[in-house]
């Protein structure tokens, strides 16, 4: 049998990606300090997404998950969250119809501070600094002071989430939400795109819906529904010390919840079975992520599974394959395989990102728009061979029309990056690559529908 969990037994364990705190009695007072203060989210917020991702585990639901690679300080404007709340929907819009069946809207918000890095100091000529870890641990100037852990960060992370998630509230339930009002916007998007022509039927088809449905007495006006959305938040659980002190215990369950966010994952570098993260995240009742990267074993996705989820509930848990495009048919069909063969409930979806990050010439780290889709489309193709689900989509994205990502319609090539690269990590997909995306993933959706149904034709 397990041992028995509270929220603090991952302190036992070996830990991966923690930053040194020199200030160690100021880190245990920010803590103690935080675990006064109120929850993020509620227990029944996250019990209702776990019910809506157990829908895509059934294969009645599909998961859009996306947002920034890192939040930031600097950048935290209300502008800046509308924007990318508005392509979130516009996206989520273009999905639902594709896919004709819900889709659950999880953003990478109100809590993504904390980055693992693939070396704990950096060095720039001769002087060797640690490395930025997000702004919930350190500065991103390369500067000593900078890059100093501050445990006072955590405070800041905590009042930042506080107003994002004010702000996105207001958004999804006070009327920007209006189905009419992003069907709009996503007709402005297909008349100035330079492949018009190809998504101009999806639109068409949209907008023949909506039609269909106002004649029929369904709008806004009548239909709630219509003009509000469920929105939930989900980040990185890197920094336990702060996700232990936003943990509480739910009144109604007297079950323990992590209430910084709706939904936390596990990250390729931090799934050792024995060690902190797993054993913080097999306690907590949210719905879990877990990244799956070129290294993972099926004994081993295995074992993380009857860890994570011993009740085999399905909606506790999503597998974000994240492989990079050349390496998806190497890695992905084996685990697939295992997890349908042992009857695990899971949600698997795609980050097509992480695993395809180059450096231009220009010096540049940046992800080409062609192996995103790539990764995108060898997912699909490896859950239609193996009859599985394809879930989700798990992409960094930005509503702001940065130069981070080459390729794509408007075909931003490496010598434009440049212009607008205002990433604080990796690179993100600008708003009009993160649309084009959600197009070319329904028409991937599409595709699935269509081959089901003639599968269902054919036994019949």
């Amino acid at each position: 049998m397990a041992e028995k969990w509270t929220p603090e037994t991952w302190r036992s364990r070996p830990i991966q990606q923690v930053p040194d705190y020199p200030d160690k009695t100021a880190l245990e007072a920010v803590e103690a300090k935080l675990a006064t203060y109120p929850p993020l989210v509620f227990a029944g917020e996250a019990r209702k997404l776990k019910k809506q991702l157990a829908e895509v585990a059934e294969g009645r639901a599909f998961l859009l998950q996306g947002g920034d690679c890192a939040e930031s300080f600097a950048e935290h404007r209300a502008d800046n969250i509308r924007d990318f709340f508005r392509v979130f929907l516009q996206m989520a819009v273009v999905l639902t119809y594709a896919a004709a069946s819900p889709v659950v809207k999880v953003g990478r918000i109100a809590g993504q501070f904390a980055k693992p890095r693939s070396a704990p100091m950096e060095k720039i000529g001769d002087v060797e600094l640690p490395s930025y870890r997000g702004d919930i641990v350190n500065g991103i100037d390369f500067t000593e002071a900078d890059r100093i852990p501050d445990p006072a960060r955590q405070e800041m992370a905590y009042r930042q989430s506080a107003a994002t998630l004010n702000l996105i509230r207001a958004f999804a339930q006070g009327g920007f939400a209006n189905l009419d009002h992003v069907h709009q916007w996503m007709l402005g998007f297909v008349k100035d795109s330079p492949q018009a022509g190809r998504y101009q039927s999806i639109a068409d088809r949209i907008s023949e819906a909506l039609d269909f449905m106002r004649a029929c007495g369904v709008d806004p006006d009548s239909a709630p529904q219509l003009r509000s959305t469920d929105f939930f938040t989900s980040h990185e659980a890197l920094l336990l010390g702060y996700e232990q002190a936003m943990t509480r215990i739910d009144s109604t369950s007297g079950d323990w919840y992590a209430t910084s966010g709706h939904m936390v994952w596990i990250g390729d570098r931090t799934r050792q079975p024995d060690h902190a993260h797993v054993e913080f995240c097999r306690g907590i009742k949210n719905p879990i992520g877990l990244k799956c990267g070129p290294s993972m074993e099926p004994d081993d996705l295995l074992k993380l599974i009857d860890i994570l989820n011993p009740a085999n509930e399905a909606g506790r848990l999503t597998l974000i394959a994240r492989f990079g495009a050349d390496k998806v048919y190497d890695h992905l069909p084996a685990l697939v395989r295992a997890v349908e063969r042992e009857g695990r409930k899971v949600v698997w979806s795609c980050d097509p990102m992480h695993g395809n990050t180059i450096k231009a010439a220009t010096g540049f780290k940046t992800r080409p728009f062609e192996r995103v889709l790539g990764e995108v489309e060898a997912f699909f193709a490896v859950h239609r061979a193996e009859g599985s689900h394809p879930g989700g989509i798990h992409i960094e994205m930005t509503g702001k029309a940065v130069t981070e990502c080459t390729g794509g319609a408007r075909a931003i090539s490496e010598d434009d990056l440049s212009a607008r690269y205002h990433t604080h990590c990796d690179p993100r997909l600008n708003a009009d690559q993160a649309l084009e995306l959600a197009f070319l993933v329904a028409e991937n959706i599409k595709k699935e529908r269509e081959d089901r149904s003639a599968e269902v034709a054919v036994v019949s």
